[in-house]
């Protein structure tokens, strides 16, 4: 830390002009705040900040010196782009060196991950734990009689980019193994990416052979003789074998001494070239599509000729439809081996990708974040590399694969929106958080380089930040049911099926998005309506409970509650709300410990409430696990990733029985928020945190205000549901039911109900 200070040369500067891509006539004037970790800008009114990580910074320009400063140009790696005005030459220029040094930091351990701490006093261990390898194949089946785990990179001596833990056909020795890591570039040898248990035919992945021009090695021939075998479908009578390179990328490379399997040696194989260009190819094409984002008012022949050129689109595409032709092989029950030159770049995408096609577990938040574990960061993509996290001579090895892959999701995702258990903003957290820096779960090249620099014990992950923000990533629009229905899926790979993804693109270019997001719109009623339910459902136990006591039958009541909920009776329930809380606190008789007054009608008593049942005087411990939108309690999830994710204190469940008063019938009315305020025109929170169109709104469900997520870190049970499951409050709310009188005594069995 005391390095990075030094670095800093200008900590504050006044006067700062901010320009916006799209906001130029109308400039934000405030102070500019350089720390060890963020440049900070706050406008003259206070009212708004704008923070940015140097870790996300891509490229600093200094621009020539004009009438009203010197422009600094920031591009960031999560396509923010902004321009600083400062007064004086000299104040940038120190900015701007500054930046140079905190943005690539020569030493990994001088990332922000090193030094960031959880303002939330959250464990650096909690999230590391959440994905196992053995366990994560067991779920799939394996190890079983056709495929079983290795033991020979228990030290990384086999392959030092693979995981220890490699799974591999049952029938291939030691020596078949041993030789035919020798005859792959880098040593990373055919191993198990993922088995279909329904077809048994495997998808394998590997790094191109040293076959060169007439090379060849019997052990790798059998190895791949093996992975046939170890499909015992009776469509298995060949496998394909997928070059996700160019032919003539692939030729290139026999003359390195390299090159792809001759199928004259390899019996039983379909040879398949499916033309996913390089990683120079892609950092050229992103950057002419960020040329294109970057135009000012273009014209509509200007955005598509532009976006054409730069062939972005088109790469999406290759890597959608290579991976739809591995998914479709494995449905038909062919074995497939994928490969590509090292077998970190367009593998990893190809291989993710098609299992996600083909496994409804992948579509899920927990299962997602398996998949990345698995492809990526087990079998070694070099996100230190490919990302840019150092300063390096030269920006040759960086390259967009990972955001490809996250793209070819969504791309998925626009076509069977009911399909995926998340929302777009968790595909954008995950692509920001790579960048960043901030959580230890990307840094390193491999699952060794992780293990060296002790990143479970030394930084945070982020599963374990979107565990607990799970609330954020739902999709409100997902269906269990297509886990069923669609156990596969099967993308239309057709040009016109390909959009611009300005979400990611242009997230920060205001004026080009919807006030509101319609999934947080969608979500938001959705909770609303849980909360209603939930709430008429403890009022028509009260009425129950109330007629039995005025001596009414089970028939009258049973015919009252049957006839359902009208609309009518919902938009006056707040009306009826009110008039009860107008009345006076008086006491219910029960079992004669105090008299109803004469001239007190079955009327004035019939809509009291008399006590709770058991189920509702406490909520069952697995109650806690909800998330902050309440999802978990109503079939929107089926993973345990949001397992923990809260913690309640099991004092706030209970409530007092020894005797009913009026007091308390109007702390379960007033509790529950019928109405909730609308998203639109919401432009800050409370605490003047600003509201953009990716940022997530929420409603505390006692009042029904909206809140920014640091103003609603609060769940409890409230007093007028009958789950009496932990909600999202804000901080006065929290209070306010945390010493309210049912909050403060332990559950009893009711008398009534026994």
């Amino acid at each position: 830390i005391n390095l990075r200070m030094e670095s800093i040369r200008t900590p504050k500067v006044d006067n700062v002009k901010m320009v916006e891509r799209f906001r130029t006539r109308h400039p934000a004037v405030g102070t500019l705040y350089l720390t060890t970790t963020h440049l900070i800008f706050v406008d003259s009114a206070g009212k708004r900040e704008t923070w940015i990580l140097h870790t996300h910074m891509s490229s600093l320009e200094k621009q020539p010196l004009s009438a009203g400063g010197s422009p600094l140009l920031i591009r960031c790696k999560d396509f923010r782009c902004l321009t600083f005005v400062i007064p004086r030459d000299r104040e940038c220029q120190d900015i701007y060196a500054s930046l140079q040094e905190l943005s690539k930091p020569a030493d990994i351990e001088k990332l922000y991950a090193f030094v960031y701490a959880s303002a939330d006093g959250t464990e650096k261990s909690y999230g590391w734990d959440l994905y196992d390898t053995r366990s994560e194949y067991l779920r799939m089946g394996v190890p079983n009689q056709l495929w079983t785990l290795s033991s020979l990179n228990n030290k990384f001596e086999l392959c030092d980019t693979y995981p220890k833990h490699l799974f591999v056909p049952a029938s291939a020795s030691t020596p078949i193994i041993l030789g035919s890591s020798k005859f792959r570039s880098r040593g990373r040898l055919p191993v198990l990416s993922y088995f279909h248990s329904k077809t048994q035919a495997a998808i394998c992945r590997c790094s191109q052979p040293l076959s060169g021009f007439r090379a060849r090695c019997v052990e790798d021939e059998q190895m791949l003789h093996c992975i046939l075998k170890s499909n015992p479908s009776k469509n298995s009578d060949f496998m394909y074998v997928v070059d996700t390179r160019p032919k003539i990328n692939a030729m290139a490379n026999k003359a390195a001494g390299k090159g792809y399997e001759n199928d004259n040696h390899y019996t039983d194989i379909k040879f398949q070239f499916l033309g996913i260009e390089n990683i120079h190819v892609m950092r050229a094409s992103l950057q002419k599509l960020l040329d294109v984002c970057e135009m000012k008012n273009p014209t509509m022949s200007a955005f598509l000729q532009g976006l054409e050129a730069s062939g972005w689109l088109k790469h999406i595409k290759a890597v959608v439809d290579t991976s739809v032709f591995i998914a479709e092989a494995v449905k038909g029950g062919h074995s497939v081996l994928v490969h590509c030159s090292d077998g970190w770049d367009r593998t990893a995408q190809t291989c993710s990708l098609s299992s996600l096609i083909l496994d409804p577990y992948y579509r899920t938040i927990q299962g997602f974040q398996a998949l990345i574990e698995k492809e990526w960061l087990s079998f070694g993509h070099k996100f230190t590399d490919r990302c840019g996290f150092l300063d390096t001579p030269d920006n040759k090895e960086v390259s967009p694969v990972f955001t490809q892959f996250v793209e070819a999701t969504w791309q998925v995702m626009q076509q069977y929106p009911c399909a995926f258990q998340f929302n777009e903003r968790f595909l954008l957290t995950i692509h920001d958080h790579v960048y960043s820096c901030q959580f230890g779960t990307f840094i390193g090249n491999c699952e060794k380089d992780r293990l060296d620099l002790r990143l479970n014990e030394r930084t945070y992950s982020l599963w374990g930040h979107i565990n607990k923000n799970m609330s954020e990533f739902l999709n409100p629009l997902y269906k269990k049911e297509y886990e069923v229905s669609h156990p596969m899926l099967s993308p239309n790979t057709s040009s016109q099926c390909f959009k611009f993804w300005k979400g990611m693109y242009q997230r920060y270019d205001v004026g080009l998005h919807p006030r509101e997001q319609i999934a947080d719109v969608l979500s938001a009623a959705k909770d609303h309506s849980d909360s209603l339910e939930d709430h008429v459902s403890l009022l028509e136990k009260r009425v129950t409970q109330i007629c039995r006591i005025l001596g009414k039958s089970e028939d009258v009541i049973q015919k009252k509650l049957n006839g359902g909920v009208s609309m009518e009776s919902l938009d006056n329930l707040k009306e009826t709300e009110d008039n009860i809380m107008e009345e006076k606190s008086e006491k219910i008789p029960i079992n004669g410990n105090c008299d109803i007054k004469p001239e007190q009608s079955s009327k004035d008593t019939g809509d009291l409430i008399d006590f709770r049942s058991d189920n509702e005087s406490g909520f069952d411990e697995s109650s806690s696990q909800m998330s902050k939108s309440g999802h978990g309690d109503l079939n929107t999830v089926r993973t345990g990733i949001e397992t923990g994710s809260l913690s309640l204190d099991s004092s706030v469940c209970s409530v007092g029985r020894d005797q009913l008063s009026l007091d308390l019938l109007v702390l379960e009315m007033s509790s529950v928020a019928i109405d909730w305020k609308s998203f639109r025109n919401i432009h800050n929170c409370s605490c003047a945190s600003p509201f953009n169109s990716f940022t997530k709104k929420f409603h505390c469900w006692k009042c029904g205000e909206v809140f920014c997520m640091r103003c609603i870190a609060k769940n409890i049970p409230l007093p007028g549901h009958a789950t009496r499951r932990p909600v999202p409050v804000c901080r006065p709310c929290y209070k306010e039911i945390r010493h309210s009188p049912s909050m403060e005594f332990p559950p009893q069995t009711n008398s009534l109900d026994s």
